[in-house]
C-alpha cells in the first residue's frame, strides 16, 4: 500500500510538472528525484533552469508532500479523509517551522536588498528554505551568496530535515520536538525538583527507552558531523567549505557553501571518499552503518 502511493505520488507530480511546462522527459526525471528528495536534474543548470513560478510551486509542494511520514499518506487514503494531516502533532511543528524559516528567509532577503519587491524575495526564499528543509538540494538561485545569516540559517535546518517517515534526511523533526521538550523539562526540574514531568507528544507519554535512543542518535549525529569536518580540514579543504560538505552530505542536502555551493568537483580524492560515508551514514541514520563496525553484531 505505501508502495501505491508512493507511486501514486509521483505519477501525480510529473503530470503536475508536464501541465505546468516541462517536457514529458524533464516532468517525469523531477518528479523521481522530488518525491525521492534526490534533488538531481536534467539540466547542468538544475530547477533554475526552467525560471517557471508555477513549476517552482509545484516542487514546493510536492518537496512539502515528500516530507511527511507516509504513514499519515497511508491512513488518510484508507480513511478518505484529510483528518491525519490536522491531528499529527509532528506535521503540524514541520509545517510551522517550513512557515516561520520562510517569513523569516523572505524578510531577510528583502530587507538587504537582494531583491526588489517582497513578492520575489518570497519566490526564491520559499523555495529554497523548502528544498532545504526537506533535504532536496534544488536550487534556483545561488543562496550561498545570499548576504547576512542566510546561508548559515538554511544549512542549520537541514539538520532539522522532514518528518519521520518521510523520504528527507535530517534528524527528522519528531527528534527535535522530544530533544526541545526534554529540554524545557529540565528547566522546569530545575525549579521544582520534586516534580514528576513526563515529556508529551500529542497528548502521549513518551517513554524512557524512546528519549535514550533519541539522546544517542542525537549525540552519535553530531559527534560524526564534528569528526567529518575535522577530516575534511585535516586533508586540505577550507574551514568553510568543510563545515558545509559535511553538513550537506551527513543531511543528505547536496549544495552547500565554500567549494562546494555548486558542486564538489574541486574537492580531493580523499575529501570525496569521507563525504562519500558521511552520505551513507547519513541516509541510514547513523545507528545501522555504525553497528555493522560493531564487533559484538558479527560474534552474534
Amino acid at each position: 500500500a505505501l508502495w501505491l502511493i508512493y507511486l501514486g505520488i509521483t505519477v501525480t507530480c510529473a503530470l503536475a510538472y508536464w501541465l505546468g511546462g516541462m517536457t514529458m522527459f524533464d516532468a517525469v526525471g523531477h518528479a523521481f528525484s522530488t518525491v525521492a528528495i534526490g534533488g538531481m536534474s536534467t539540466h547542468d543548470a538544475g530547477f533554475a533552469w526552467f525560471d517557471n513560478p508555477t513549476l517552482e510551486l509545484i516542487a514546493i509542494f510536492f518537496m512539502i508532500v515528500a516530507g511527511i511520514n507516509f504513514a499519515i499518506h497511508f491512513t488518510s487514503w484508507k480513511r478518505a479523509s484529510a483528518q491525519p494531516y490536522f491531528r499529527d502533532p509532528e506535521l503540524k511543528t514541520y509545517a510551522s517551522l517550513l512557515l516561520g524559516f520562510t517569513v523569516l528567509t523572505t524578510i531577510a532577503l528583502y530587507l538587504n536588498g537582494t531583491y526588489d519587491s517582497m513578492s520575489e524575495a518570497a519566490r526564491y526564499g520559499s523555495f529554497q528554505v523548502v528544498s532545504v528543509m526537506t533535504t532536496t538540494g534544488y536550487s534556483t538561485a545561488e543562496f550561498a551568496l545570499w548576504p547576512g545569516f542566510i546561508p548559515i540559517l538554511l544549512i542549520c535546518i537541514a539538520f532539522i530535515g522532514g518528518c519521520a517517515g518521510s523520504t528527507c534526511g535530517g534528524m527528522k523533526v519528531i527528534r527535535v520536538m522530544l530533544l526541545y521538550r526534554q529540554a524545557v523539562r529540565e528547566i522546569q526540574r530545575l525549579i521544582h525538583p520534586h516534580a514528576v514531568i513526563p515529556v508529551k507528544i500529542g497528548g502521549r507519554k513518551t517513554s524512557p527507552a524512546v528519549m535514550d535512543a533519541v539522546w544517542g542518535f542525537f549525540f552519535l549525529y553530531v559527534s560524526s558531523f564534528v569528526m567529518i569536518t575535522i577530516a575534511l580540514n585535516g586533508v586540505g579543504v577550507d574551514p568553510v567549505t568543510a563545515y558545509a560538505a559535511a553538513a550537506a552530505c551527513i543531511t543528505n542536502l547536496g549544495p552547500g557553501l565554500g567549494e562546494v555551493s555548486s558542486n564538489y568537483a574541486s574537492l580531493n580524492a580523499t575529501a570525496k571518499v569521507i563525504l562519500s560515508f558521511a552520505m551513507l551514514m547519513g541516509r541510514l541514520e547513523i545507528f545501522t552503518l555504525l553497528v555493522l563496525f560493531t564487533p559484538t553484531f558479527w560474534r552474534a
